[in-house]
């Protein structure tokens, strides 16, 4: 065989395994990247509402898991009240139930979040059928009998306003009176200064013996143990904080049954007493201005309506019995809640409504941000993968260019070794012909 036929033969064979091997292989590559070029880009366009839908759902589920944890342990202090109904009644027992009667608060310790145990109630004691207070525990000590006080008197009790005792002596054997949140205000000068919010709710229940009423027994719960369930989460993340940080607008918060924050990372916006044991007011449309001077920012969202009309729409929804997601203005900013009722009911917290919700709070602005960087994560992606196809796809082309040389040479060699040369020309036969 000539050299110019063996050339021919062998760019014949090379072409053909080159085309056999590259054309699959450009057509695969070509599909692989442009289905990774429109996943990207849908991807991309999608990222913001995705983020969204999801996000707001994992947001309602939340709301609702913190309300029922509320609800329950709402319940089980109302069980300890009629426990001690059935203790004896003196110091030493009194003492002994308040000692065993903790649970975990999250504190700063050594520079870190930790949880301790603290008790749940800073206040104890047994009232007679007159008012007079017989025995009473204050933070783990009995109170000197000289300075115990007829509590029938409102002016008398620890918040001087409190009318605990002529409620409980209405009551049924076996129920139970629960206040509102109560204690002394704290303005935004003491709250920027790091005073904080120290309340109650005080618990009593009647005692009967065969005379008849035979006097209370009264707990006050330490409203730090309620506040935790909002306090110390972020609705963004899934551990838990000593205090949210409020400029992010991600934060969590409690509202009672009457519209009245009770639990918020700004202790000025929590309803409270002045001194004399009269409520500091709501700021309202006619008052936001003089009482923003005066550091006393006390909200009720059911009196938001002048600063965006959502506010009193997710209260009285919320009064309803109903969860949800709605979006509403504050502070200049456009905010997501999703809320939810806590399903604990009284005299005092009758239903639908209950004992107020739970709201958990995202600034959507700061969403937006946080799905934009999706967004552009997964664009870069995109160009990464598209750019490492390209690179596998051209060192591939180059390779099979070899590969299929080698295997067309050594295809050609094994032609030479099988078939002689002068068989493959007949008799005559001229290669210019």
């Amino acid at each position: 065989m000539t050299e110019t036929k063996k050339g021919k033969q062998l760019f014949t064979v090379s072409r053909l395994f080159f085309l056999l091997i590259v054309i699959p292989l450009l057509l695969m590559a070509f599909l692989i990247a442009n289905g990774i070029f429109q996943l990207g880009d849908t991807s991309k366009k999608g990222a913001i509402s995705a983020l969204d839908e999801k996000f707001q759902q994992e947001l309602l589920a939340r709301a609702i898991s913190v309300s029922d944890s509320v609800a329950d342990f709402l319940r089980q202090i109302e069980k300890d009240t009629l426990v001690a109904t059935i203790l004896p009644v003196n110091e030493e027992t009194y003492i002994d139930f308040v000692e065993k009667n903790k649970q975990g608060l999250w504190v700063k310790k050594d520079g870190t979040i930790a949880k301790v145990m603290k008790p749940l109630y800073t206040e104890m004691a047994y009232i007679d059928s007159n008012g007079n207070e017989i025995v009473k525990i204050v933070d783990g000590h009995a109170v000197p009998k000289a300075e115990l006080a007829n509590v029938s008197d409102p002016a008398r009790t620890t918040y001087k306003s409190e009318d605990y005792f002529e409620k409980a002596k209405n009551l049924n054997k076996a129920q139970v009176y629960m206040s509102h949140v109560m204690g002394w205000y704290v303005d935004k000068s003491a709250f920027e200064k790091g005073e904080r919010f120290m309340g109650i709710i005080r618990l009593a229940t009647p005692l009967f013996d065969k005379q008849g009423f035979a006097g209370v027994i009264t707990l006050a719960l330490d409203v730090q143990h309620l506040a935790k369930f909002t306090d110390n989460i972020i609705p963004t993340e899934p551990g838990y904080v000593l205090e949210a940080d409020v400029s992010t607008g991600n934060y969590a918060y409690m509202i009672d049954n009457r519209g009245f924050v009770i639990s918020h990372p700004v202790d000025s916006h929590i309803a409270g007493l002045y001194p004399d044991g009269t409520p500091v007011p709501a700021v309202t449309e006619k008052t936001i201005s003089e009482m923003s001077k005066k550091g006393q920012e006390v909200l009720n969202l059911n009196l938001l309506g002048a600063i965006d009309p959502e506010l009193p729409a997710v209260a009285q929804d919320a009064a309803k019995g109903n969860s949800g997601v709605k979006s509403y203005k504050f502070g200049g900013h456009t905010k997501i809640v999703a809320y939810s009722p806590i399903n604990y009911y009284s005299t005092v917290y009758p239903e639908p409504a209950g004992f107020g919700w739970v709201g958990l709070g995202i600034d959507v602005d700061k969403f937006n941000e946080m799905a934009m960087k999706a967004s552009e994560k997964i664009e870069k992606e995109t160009r990464a993968w598209t750019t490492t196809v390209v690179l596998i796809i051209i060192i591939s082309i180059i390779l099979l260019f070899f590969i299929a040389s080698i295997l067309a040479r050594g295809v050609g060699r094994s032609i030479e070794a099988e078939v002689p040369e002068d068989a493959l020309e007949p008799p005559g036969y001229d290669d210019e012909d």
